[in-house]
């Protein structure tokens, strides 16, 4: 079944990583020379429609490029994996956002140096874009970058993938009276009916492939549950519907899809708002407000369970909804915060759906998406809530009962203090959490006898809590492990191209998978001695508003963390991970950088 769900969900990531939109641009030229000649191997020129336009309008921009005869580029769509496609993309700091890009029909040409004929751009030819300008934007002027990527080959060899940059100005103004529309713009080229324009991601979207398309979405955020970072659902969920007091499995059911469908609301909202802001995914969990308001719900839940009190609605609002009703809006809240733990699952998956998102520009049909993706995460959810709340429906449920609630009561307390975790100092951090674990089993060994008549109940009980206690004082015991050395450094303190390959982490205090990479990957042997022929850096990305994080993220195009990003003795970026990988693989890839 992993199998499966991996193959779809790198289908999915194939069919939506190069799916992105076009932007306009005004007259400029740039120009690609070969490493060992002074010879032109492509001219740019770039032209737009307005130097004045409104805030919220379109605006069309013309890539005229034109191919010296002895070379051709890749199309945006080369049939060989190891061949890099030509694309276009924009780096824009106030929103700008590529809609549209129509990228020409390509030739297919038989070359020495592959078996199959491979699909290309030769000659003179257009691709026009079409930019998207943020709604209200202030007056004044700005600018951003149009970026051409593109491999070029002749017949045979192939030359490392370059770049072409052309800067381009345009004014905001607020009434139509002002805009400046340059008179000789040829907007025939945009009428034309592209003919790759439609990537296979834009096809899976509409019509009869809708249902396709969003089964693989939902199969995708099922994988999700593979990954480190919702790995505090598990006790939390099994904590909250253990001490719920229903035992009838429809009720049950119904709660847990209530709570599924608010972690799924949460996870959506905070997914597009990422697409189409440019946020960093799952920052929300860097926030002191965040971490301390997730840490106060599940301390009123534990306390609910050690018989404080009970959750109950007023009892007017009772008589109008039923009495039924008071446990779903319980377990809509809890869903509706736990949505924010999720967040920050990041992957190659979600990475293309931000991606996808972020270009289509249209925050419904990004709620959807991600709606569907969180109701794939938390599917297994579902199944263990009822499953944990069904204990209650166990024979001679009474003082046993009462025993396992407050279990789950410590659970819960445990809980929060992970969450407040990142706001105590780093030198006590590792501490907290494993001296809970073990006062509160001794608590519930030694002094709480609840239960204890229930010989069977008794020696479970103090099995598990004895393990827990174990568990405790391992981790106090410090370990020293040997690990890659990083040079932790600011963003615009890493060298690149300087004859060595180039490791940047880019991590993050509140991120688990990270946390993962280091404690496991980082430490192997195997992989510390291939690092060494790596300059090494690291980048804390855990303050997501400051300068330097905004910083980062724009220059290396990150939309979550980990990101790890191998680059070769060029400069030039090899492989990038967004998700834990374990010791192997990651060794695996480092072998591939030169």
């Amino acid at each position: 079944m992993k199998k499966i769900i991996s193959l779809l969900v790198t289908f999915l990531i194939s069919t939506l990583v190069y799916s992105q939109t076009i932007s306009d641009f005004q007259l400029s030229s740039g120009s690609a020379q070969t490493n060992n000649s002074s010879q032109k191997i492509l001219t740019v020129e770039l032209r737009q429609s307005h130097s004045k336009i409104k805030s919220g309008d379109n605006l069309y921009l013309l890539l005229k490029v034109k191919i010296n005869p002895e070379w051709h580029i890749n199309s945006n769509k080369p049939k060989e994996d190891y061949l890099i496609p030509t694309d276009v993309t924009i780096n824009s700091k106030d929103g700008f956002l590529i809609s549209q890009k129509n990228f020409p029909e390509s030739k297919e040409i038989k070359f020495d140096f592959s078996d199959i004929p491979v699909s290309v751009y030769e000659g003179e030819f257009e691709i026009p874009i079409v930019i998207r300008v943020p709604e209200n934007l202030s007056e004044g002027d700005y600018e951003f970058e149009v970026v051409m990527n593109y491999q070029a080959c002749n017949n045979q060899t192939c030359l490392p993938p370059k770049e072409e940059k052309i800067l381009v100005k345009v004014g905001i103004v607020k009434s139509e009276d002002e805009v400046v529309e340059f008179s000789n713009f040829n907007y025939s080229a945009f009428e034309k009916k592209p003919v790759e324009t439609k990537t296979t991601s834009d096809s899976l979207f509409e019509g009869k492939s809708l249902i396709l398309s969003f089964l693989l979405v939902f199969l995708g955020g099922l994988a999700l549950n593979l990954t480190p970072c919702v790995y505090p659902l598990i006790p939390i969920t099994l904590g909250y519907f253990g001490g719920q007091s229903e035992s009838k499995t429809s009720r049950l059911f119904g709660l847990a899809s209530v709570y599924v469908i608010g972690m799924a609301i949460t996870y959506s909202v905070i997914g597009v708002v990422t697409a189409l802001s440019g946020a960093l995914f799952g920052s929300l969990l860097q926030n002191p407000i965040v971490l301390i308001g997730i840490a106060l719900v599940l301390v009123a839940l534990s306390l609910s369970m050690f018989g404080l009190y009970e959750f109950q609605l007023p009892s007017s609002w009772m008589a109008k909804f039923g009495e039924a009703r008071s446990g779903y809006l319980g377990a809509l809240f809890m869903g509706l915060t736990m949505g924010v733990v999720a967040a920050p699952c990041i992957g190659p998956f979600v990475v293309g759906l931000l991606t996808f998102v972020g270009a289509k520009g249209d925050p419904l049909f990004g709620f959807l998406i991600f709606f569907v993706l969180a109701l794939g995460l938390g599917l297994p959810y579902l199944f263990l809530a009822v499953f944990s709340g069904k204990i209650k429906s166990l024979p001679r449920s009474g003082e046993w009962m009462v025993a396992v609630k407050k279990i789950f009561g410590f659970v819960l307390l445990g809980m929060a203090i992970y969450f407040l975790l990142p706001l105590i100092p780093e030198n006590f951090r590792s501490y907290i959490l494993p001296s809970f674990m073990i006062l509160s089993s001794v608590y519930l060994l030694v002094f709480d006898k609840t239960g204890a008549q229930i010989k069977s109940f008794s020696l479970i009980k103090n099995i598990v809590l004895v393990l827990i206690a174990l568990i405790g004082l391992w981790l106090l015991i410090p370990k020293e492990k040997e690990s890659v050395q990083w040079e932790k450094v600011k963003v615009e303190q890493i060298q690149l191209g300087n004859g060595q390959p180039v490791i940047v982490d880019f991590y993050a205090d509140w991120c688990l998978p990270c946390k993962e990479l280091d404690e496991f990957t980082f430490t192997d042997k195997r992989v510390i001695e291939e690092t060494k022929k790596f300059r090494r850096y690291k980048v804390d990305l855990t303050k997501t508003g400051s300068e330097e994080t905004q910083l980062a993220m724009k220059k290396y195009e990150i939309v979550g963390v980990p990101t790890v990003i191998l680059f070769d003795s060029n400069g030039n970026e090899v492989k990038r991970i967004t998700s834990f990988v374990n010791a192997d693989e990651f060794l695996k890839f480092l072998k591939e950088v030169e």
